[in-house]
């Protein structure tokens, strides 16, 4: 049985407006408990990515479900523009190729499916950027033991107290809270600011 159409008339319910103003209030709420904290691990992250770019290197990204979306937006800003026009940045999302992430993690599991990648990709002049909102993704732990392996500085984009990947990485971004998908706002608010960041000279005016 087919549902019936609204009429482009009909308004929302009650309770589509309370969630929909509920939905608003709680990322407002988070966002403004962001502070120096945040910011200073966003501009650390900027500053480690320009030394890569100027070096020579690369940025790797990685995360799962969500957070791999993250991950292809992010690098999608960078390799093709953000706000201004510019040459594409050297950056590279560990989500995107199905045949590396399936064969890996057919044959090694798959929590390796990023730190396979890590090591045949990256380098000491690369940067990695883990994106998990619980802090506790086996592959990205996994990820960021090889890039230290490898001499490779890794940060993360994390929620709540960090999980794992608090002690592991270089930086952490963390978000103050529990809700995943709060969590997966703040982290594309802030992977724009990273992006935003980007675009502009470095604090060396370069």
């Amino acid at each position: 049985m087919m549902s019936e159409q609204r009429p482009d008339s009909v308004r929302a319910t009650s309770a589509e407006r309370q969630a929909f103003q509920g939905a608003i209030a709680e990322l407002t709420a988070v966002l403004a408990a962001l502070g120096e904290e945040q910011l200073e691990a966003v501009v650390r992250l900027a500053d480690d990515v320009r030394s890569a770019w100027a070096a020579g290197g690369k940025f790797l990204v990685c995360g799962n479900g969500g957070s791999a979306a993250d991950s292809q937006h992010i690098v999608a800003e960078l390799v093709g523009r953000f706000e201004r026009e510019r040459s594409g940045l050297p950056a590279v999302a560990l989500t995107a190729n199905t045949s590396i992430l399936t064969a890996v993690g057919n044959d090694y599991g798959f929590d390796e499916i990023f730190s396979r990648q890590v090591r045949a990709l990256g380098g000491p002049r690369d940067v990695l950027l883990v994106i998990s909102t619980s802090g506790n993704s086996g592959n990205c732990v996994a990820a960021v033991a090889a890039a230290h392996d490898i001499g490779m500085k890794a940060h993360g984009f994390l929620g709540g107290t960090g999980g794992r990947l608090a002690g592991l990485v270089d930086s952490a971004l963390l978000v103050p809270s529990d809700r995943t998908p709060k969590i997966q706002e703040v982290h594309i608010t802030m992977g724009h600011l990273l992006c935003h960041l980007l675009d502009q000279p470095g604090r060396d005016g370069k």
